[in-house]
C-alpha cells in the first residue's frame, strides 16, 4: 500500500483509491488482511462471498477503540450487532507484468 496508513490501520487502495483497512488477523498463523470499509447486508455477504474472498466482522471494543477484524466462523453469532466486510478486490487498472530480461551467455 502506498502512503500512510491512519492510526487505526485504514488508508486507501493505492490502485482503486477505495478506502480500506489493513490488518493483522490471528494470534498464531496471522493473516494480513486487507478489507473494504463497506458494510454489507446479509444477502450482499452471500454475494459477496467466494473461496478466495472472505467476509471479516469489523468489531470494537469501546467507543474511543479502533475498529479490529475478526473471523467469522461456524460459531460465529446469527444476530451479530458489529458490521460485515469483505475482503478487499481492486478494480483499478491493471499493473503491467514486468519485463523479463534475456538471460546472457558469458
Amino acid at each position: 500500500m502506498s502512503g500512510r496508513a491512519a492510526s487505526d490501520g485504514t488508508t486507501r487502495c493505492p490502485a482503486c483509491r477505495a478506502p480500506v483497512l489493513r490488518q493483522l488477523v490471528g494470534n498464531r498463523a496471522a493473516l494480513t488482511v486487507t478489507a473494504d470499509l463497506t458494510p454489507l447486508t446479509p444477502a450482499e455477504q452471500a454475494a459477496a462471498r467466494t473461496p478466495n474472498r472472505l467476509i471479516w466482522c469489523l468489531y470494537r471494543l469501546g467507543p474511543h477503540a479502533p475498529a479490529r477484524l475478526r473471523w467469522i466462523d461456524p460459531t460465529h453469532p446469527a444476530r451479530c450487532p458489529y458490521q460485515h466486510v469483505a475482503e478487499h478486490t481492486c478494480t483499478g487498472p491493471a499493473r503491467p507484468a514486468p519485463v523479463e530480461q534475456p538471460a546472457t551467455l558469458f
